[in-house]
């Protein structure tokens, strides 16, 4: 990707500059349920290829919560793309999910089981909270 995005209108940029990088309710929320199911995690990851939201590096497994408009979650409604300046987001959107699967290669690289979570998830929390389970029932066998 090159160059940002050109200055679009004045309270964009300001409702952009607004928007939560951590400690969002997705995360907060799947932190709940991995504590719920008896595990334990660090959430301060920077260490870590792509800053996971949650990890356990003794047992090997780490969890991304992605928004499934900032990080283009294929084929969901939520993944839209804002009309102006369109040709700039469509290659952020891909720019970020080749980032996130690079990452993601990365920590499996280093042996670690990883999980992604999209927020679009969070209507199912039944399905969710057995599809976090099941990630974490396999790293503690």
């Amino acid at each position: 990707m090159t160059g940002r995005p050109t200055p679009g209108a004045p309270e964009t940029s300001e409702r952009l500059a607004k928007q939560k990088q951590k400690d969002t309710k997705p995360e907060l929320l799947v932190r709940r349920i991995v504590h719920e199911l008896g595990h334990r995690f660090r959430v301060l990851n920077r260490d870590l290829p792509g800053s996971p939201d949650l990890a356990n590096r003794k047992r090997g497994w780490a969890v991304f919560v992605h928004g499934c408009y900032w990080h283009g979650h294929v084929g969901c409604s939520r993944a839209t793309v804002p009309k102006s300046n369109r040709e700039w987001w469509v290659a952020k959107f891909e720019d970020n999910r080749r980032r996130d699967l690079r990452k993601a290669d990365q920590l499996r690289a280093l042996g670690f089981r990883v999980l992604v979570v999209w927020e679009c998830e969070l209507n199912d929390l039944n399905a969710l909270r057995a599809r976090i389970a099941g990630l974490l029932d396999y790293v503690q066998s």
